[in-house]
């Protein structure tokens, strides 16, 4: 899983006319795409916040403008259509998805849903933060286990840990930060393990991005009773800012969760987009392939600086620095390279973004102006 140990921006060839609305999708191709990554990047250059630096599809970016003719009205009807859509993806009733403003507001009605004062959420050391945030409002008992020696998920002390009494085990596959992954035998025996009493919360944010034909995602297993599915359009499909999410689980399992839901919260321009993205069989693999190529790039360089790096199946990595890690986010926060910040328990570990190969080229002369060879070593 090591290699010598070794989810903003929308695309700017709309400009600002009706003219440049109509044209610019015909133009952002698979070909186009290819020299947007060749070209000189923009400063600042974000790569803080794992986010698609291609932004949304042409097919969405054209979807979400012609949602202007019905923003005066409630998506109510859209809503069900996006439902149904990620139902038939997914092989599954749509009275088994549910919507959220973004992947964040599903893990909140989840923790709302199955936790409470008397349970426990179990999750990794380190990981999303978000369902443990959550879970202080319903004053759950937080266990955070620490990860394996290989930056991977311990599934079975998280196991054990889910032992003690009810409540929800959070696992993320791809994990954030780290970027390691479960496999599919792995998460089968996991699965088996847990007992029903405890919600397996699995969110698959980065899902889209993984090759590896060791990893299988949670689809598999969305029968059993006790297991709910997140995703979102925010990493691959480049609409962070639109804010989109969802869940597939059972239909007991979504009921009990959509009691928390705030109503409306999703917005015409975002399920336009989001039909447009399910329809269009390109979309993922072009994606996909743009991120494996600017991150493979970035881990070449690593290693032929003999860095040290966590092998990654989605858009990041994190590299060790040799140190403390906050004086390099500084010094590359004044080159205006905005990074990911500090994880207490990996502390000389730095979190970087995949952006275009211009990007990923400047954040890589940074980080040998910032943190020499000598000191990385």
């Amino acid at each position: 899983m090591t290699q010598p140990l070794s989810r903003r921006q929308f695309a700017r060839t709309l400009g600002t006319g009706v003219g440049a609305a109509v044209l610019a999708p015909r133009l952002l191709d698979a070909r186009a795409d290819a020299q947007v990554a060749q070209a000189a990047p923009e400063f600042p250059i974000r790569l803080d916040s794992n986010e698609n630096p291609y932004g949304p599809s042409a097919t969405a970016i054209e979807a979400m403008t012609a949602s202007q003719k019905v923003a005066a009205r409630y998506p109510d009807a859209m809503e069900l259509e996006v439902m149904g859509a990620i139902a038939a993806l997914h092989k599954v009733a749509p009275e088994q998805v549910l919507l959220g403003c973004g992947s964040g507001e599903i893990l909140r009605m989840a923790d709302m849903a199955f936790l409470g004062p008397d349970k426990t959420v179990v999750a990794a050391e380190p990981t999303f933060e978000a369902v443990l945030d959550y879970a202080r409002v319903t004053r759950a008992h937080p266990v955070k286990v620490p990860q394996t020696a290989d930056f991977r998920h311990d599934l079975n002390a998280m196991a054990a840990a889910c032992d003690s009494g009810p409540g929800l085990v959070y696992v993320c596959n791809p994990n954030n930060p780290t970027g390691t992954i479960v496999t599919r035998d792995e998460l089968q025996r996991f699965l088996e393990r847990v007992p029903r009493t405890t919600h397996v919360l699995l969110d698959e944010a980065y899902h889209h991005f993984v090759t590896d034909e060791s990893y299988a995602s949670g689809a598999e297993w969305i029968g059993a009773p006790n297991l709910v599915l997140v995703r979102t359009f925010s990493k691959i499909y480049g609409m962070a800012g639109m804010r989109l999410g969802y869940a597939v689980s059972t239909r007991e399992n979504i009921a009990a969760m959509r009691e928390h839901l705030i109503w409306s919260n999703a917005n015409a321009a975002v399920l336009q987009a989001a039909l447009a993205c399910l329809a269009d069989p390109e979309l993922v693999p072009r994606q996909r392939a743009l991120n494996s190529e600017a991150r493979e790039w970035l881990c070449r360089e690593l290693e032929r600086d003999g860095r040290r790096y966590i092998r990654s199946h989605a858009n990041f990595v994190m590299i060790d620095v040799g140190g403390d890690v906050a004086p390099v986010i500084d010094a590359l926060g004044k080159d205006r390279i905005k990074v990911g910040r500090k994880f207490p328990t990996m502390a000389n570990w730095l979190r970087i973004s995949i952006g275009t190969r211009a990007e990923m080229e400047a954040f890589v002369a940074g980080l040998r102006r910032h943190v020499p060879v000598a000191r990385a070593a």
